[in-house]
């Protein structure tokens, strides 16, 4: 008797220790994030205190005159990241979709192709950048703005003078940045799917294309936007080889062709040569307009994972 009491004083010490620990760690989690805008916003009081809300939607980035503002950067962030996601998702759903399913039956050459596509993630940024900068950026002036820009010169996404240090180049790295990641994910989702849902759908005599369209992507949907959202973070928040690649101007242009800027290059480019304690607190600043933006996305990708789920519950 005294020995089972003993041991359930025991579980419960250890239960409330876990319990502890636990939230001490989630609790560690909001903390670094508190302290992080607390830093940010601190930070960036003068600049906050000389422009306001102004400094979202100027264009005017003038060290010399200590004019800031960073809507060229959002631009450019959000541009790169865009490209990023129309070339990288395809390809990664493709990846993982020809690892997961029509690989079904070679265990390990899948794995191994899996395992080779996985290690491109741990490929450094600067790395990419170096790619980037003395191969990519080459390449894609002449065998794929010069075309484009004769053919469709016409349309201002196309227009202007090609010369591969710009947006199109910096989306087109941060696509190949992105695809170890979203199709790693993307993997996983789909290996999780239940073989039910693709036998049901077989013995109804259904293609492989009608299998995947019509069973495995509805039901993995919302591991698969998770794996996106991960891949925009990575592209949102890229600094090195974005740098090394985007051609650093302060530019709005609608055309892919032009050189521009990225909330965190700008940052990454110009720190070291602050000069006055404005020019340093508007840098600042910077870091936390692109934290907000990244805290929007992630509360915009929980909403629509609430509607998605919210949307199949009532569909069941």
């Amino acid at each position: 008797m005294g020995m089972q009491k003993q041991s359930r004083g025991f579980r419960i010490t250890s239960d409330a220790l876990l319990k502890g620990a636990v939230a001490s760690a989630a609790a560690f989690v909001f903390f670094l994030l508190v302290l992080l805008a607390y830093e940010l916003i601190s930070g960036s009081r003068l600049s906050l205190n000389a422009f306001g809300l102004r400094f979202l939607i100027t264009t005017t980035w003038d060290p010399v005159h200590d004019i800031y503002g960073c809507l060229p950067f959002v631009y450019g962030t959000l541009l790169t990241s865009a490209i990023a996601l129309l070339i990288g998702i395809p390809i990664s759903l493709g990846v993982a979709i020809c690892l997961v399913e029509k690989m079904r039956g070679r265990r390990g050459l899948a794995y191994a192709l899996g395992t080779i596509v996985e290690l491109l993630a741990a490929v450094p940024s600067v790395i990419f950048g170096l790619w980037g900068l003395f191969i990519l950026a080459p390449e894609m002036r002449d065998y794929v703005e010069k075309p484009l820009s004769r053919s469709l010169g016409f349309l201002p996404v196309f227009s202007g003078t090609p010369f591969g240090l710009d947006f199109l180049t910096a989306g087109v790295i941060l696509a190949i940045m992105i695809i170890p990641t979203v199709s790693a994910v993307s993997r996983n989702v789909l290996n999780a799917v239940p073989n039910s849902q693709r036998e049901a759908l077989y013995s109804l005599g259904g293609t492989d294309l009608e299998v995947v369209r019509h069973s495995i992507l509805p039901y993995a949907r919302s591991g698969l936007f998770g794996a996106i959202i991960l891949g925009l973070g990575r592209a949102v928040g890229e600094t090195m080889a974005v740098t090394m690649v985007i051609g650093n101007a302060v530019s709005m242009s609608p055309s892919l062709f032009s050189a521009g800027y990225t909330l965190a290059s700008v940052i990454a480019n110009q720190f070291t040569e602050a000069s006055t304690p404005l020019f340093t607190a508007a840098l600042v600043e910077l870091g936390l307009v692109l934290f907000a933006v990244a805290l929007l996305i992630n509360v915009f990708a929980r909403f629509l994972l609430w509607r998605m789920s919210r949307f199949s519950r009532v569909r069941v």
